[in-house]
């Protein structure tokens, strides 16, 4: 029997450690952070959807004016409407949201975090109030749908502001309002 060579033995002692995942040649980066992470991340998903389904939150992405009373907050709102002169020209989006598809979905999602969260923590007016963004939509669908004829007719306020639609026509989207 023959030793080894000195030569060969040095290069058996000066060979680099085989990587740990030696299939990609790289070593693994998913570490404990990671691991948690992803469970963090299952969990969010697995409540958001959840609530999601049991908010009926598919029903928010629709135009059906039911929608609006799956909080019951709202009831005296679709009575309103449903007795209103608009009843049936115009949908609660219609006058609700603005008409550019970015703006609506924008306004959606604004409105449902805050109405989800006012209604879950029970911190929501009754009756409910309009919110001045909303206040803001709500101008611009009136002068949206009725553009040919109101900008001669809308007065201005002192300030060089325009008069709100429903200052006058208060009724018109919710009647005895």
């Amino acid at each position: 029997m023959t030793s080894p060579s000195p030569e060969t033995n040095a290069s058996a002692e000066s060979a680099p450690t085989p990587p740990e995942n030696v299939a990609s040649g790289r070593k693994s980066s998913f570490g404990k952070g990671s691991i948690v992470f992803a469970i963090f991340l299952g969990l969010l998903a697995g409540v958001g959807t959840f609530t999601f389904g049991y908010g009926k939150g598919a029903s928010y992405l629709s135009n059906n004016p039911q929608t609006c009373v799956n909080c019951h907050v709202m009831q005296d709102h679709m009575d309103s409407w449903q007795k209103s002169s608009h009843h049936h020209v115009a949908v609660c989006n219609d006058c609700h949201l603005p008409h550019d598809p970015i703006g609506k979905w924008v306004t959606k999602a604004d409105n449902g975090f805050f109405h989800s969260l006012a209604f879950t923590l029970g911190d929501f007016k009754n009756p409910i109030q309009i919110k001045p963004r909303n206040k803001r939509v709500t101008q611009s669908t009136c002068v949206s749908c009725h553009e040919n004829f109101v900008h001669t007719m809308l007065p201005e306020t002192r300030g060089g502001d325009m008069q709100s639609c429903v200052h006058c026509h208060a009724s018109v989207g919710h009647a005895g309002r």
